[in-house]
């Protein structure tokens, strides 16, 4: 299967413009990625196995805090399974803040449906606890079947709880005291960078923004406290800029999808393009030999070699043709996700391709 995408927008056409929120992040406020390691309770036999001894180890754990002792190898149990629980901590989360979270199966458990996920608590890059989890699950597979027929919708061994965590630390951060604020572009762009710093400065006044990099604008403060820099970062925001992308295209060769943006474009070239394909075939006959001529039976391989070699199709490129032009020669020479990975390759090593080739 080919896939073709490519913008198919003129040269001379306006550069698109969109919200400056959209395309930024301010620098220091992100997310915080959390782990724990839990149990989920409440399986139909579909938890982990006797050979998963961390599971039943845990749970020995767990029951001796609750004044349960027994002996972890005398017990089989198949109802439960160790999991890994993930989280995001976003910004500005406060101690109550419910988040949601995901779960995954580390053992050998066949399903997590209708699994009650048990008290975990999740950590941090720091070490320190962040939040804590616990809630029934929620994955949308299941798996059934036995005596070697089986039917599995999804996949079981992974599940989520909406809203299953509470953040129990205060991470925010603190807005009152900044005298600048750093705003960070998702696409490093110069042109870009410099012309979102002049929007600002229409907006905010002259001096109050500058582009430090291809990805970092400069916001000074008027004033300090968090209502001033809340209410500045809504107007900054707001503001409508021109975007300019990067001349790149992106080849996956294994899905046979190629993505090439509005700025690319190609110098005068000829392409000739064919396939040579050989094929081996191997097919085994038997020999039988002649009454009374005491020959043995025997199996004899032959192999035929065959070469094809298609004519080169050709396609012509006209200095500073674009996307579309491309698209269609090769369409019409019919070309294989192969075959346009082989001619992308050739074209930019002939220096008539003037973008970046990334090849997934």
């Amino acid at each position: 299967m080919l896939l073709l995408a490519a913008t198919l927008v003129g040269k001379d056409s306006e550069p698109r413009k969109v919200r400056l929120g959209d395309v930024t992040s301010v620098e220091g406020v992100r997310d915080n990625l959390l782990i724990g390691y839990g149990m989920v309770a409440g399986l139909k036999g579909t938890g982990d196995s006797q050979q998963t001894v961390f599971s039943v180890q845990t749970l020995s754990n767990l029951l001796q805090k609750m004044g349960v002792q027994f002996t972890a190898s005398a017990v089989v149990v198949k109802n439960v399974a160790a999991v890994s629980v993930t989280a995001t901590l976003p910004p500005f989360a406060r101690p109550g803040t419910p988040i949601d979270v995901s779960v995954s199966s580390i053992g050998d458990a066949k399903s997590l449906d209708g699994g009650l996920l048990l008290f975990t608590t999740l950590h941090g890059p720091d070490g320190q606890m962040w939040a804590t989890a616990q809630g029934p699950l929620t994955n949308g597979g299941y798996t059934a079947g036995g005596r070697g027929t089986s039917v599995q919708v999804n996949h079981p061994t992974t599940a989520r709880i909406p809203g299953g965590g509470i953040v129990e630390r205060d991470g925010a951060m603190d807005l009152s005291h900044l005298t600048q604020l750093f705003l960070l572009l998702r696409d490093p762009d110069f042109q870009t960078a410099t012309e979102a710093a002049e929007a600002i400065e229409q907006e905010l006044g002259k001096g109050s923004a500058r582009a430090v990099d291809s990805r970092r604008i400069e916001i000074r403060l008027p004033a300090q406290g968090p209502e001033v820099v809340s209410g500045l970062l809504a107007k900054v925001d707001s503001l409508r800029v021109a975007v300019h992308s990067q001349a790149k295209v992106i080849v996956n060769e294994r899905t046979g999808t190629i993505v090439m943006g509005q700025e690319v474009s190609l110098g005068a070239c000829s392409i000739l393009h064919g396939n040579l394909s050989v094929v081996i075939t191997t097919e085994f006959k038997v020999s039988q030999p002649l009454p009374y001529s005491q020959g043995q039976t025997q199996v004899v391989p032959q192999t035929t070699v065959k070469a094809t070699e298609s004519p080169a199709r050709r396609i012509e490129l006209r200095e500073g043709a674009s996307v579309d032009d491309l698209i269609n020669g090769l369409q019409a020479i019919g070309a294989t996700p192969r075959d346009i990975v082989a001619i992308m390759e050739a074209i930019r090593a002939a220096g008539a391709l003037q973008a970046e080739l990334e090849i997934l």
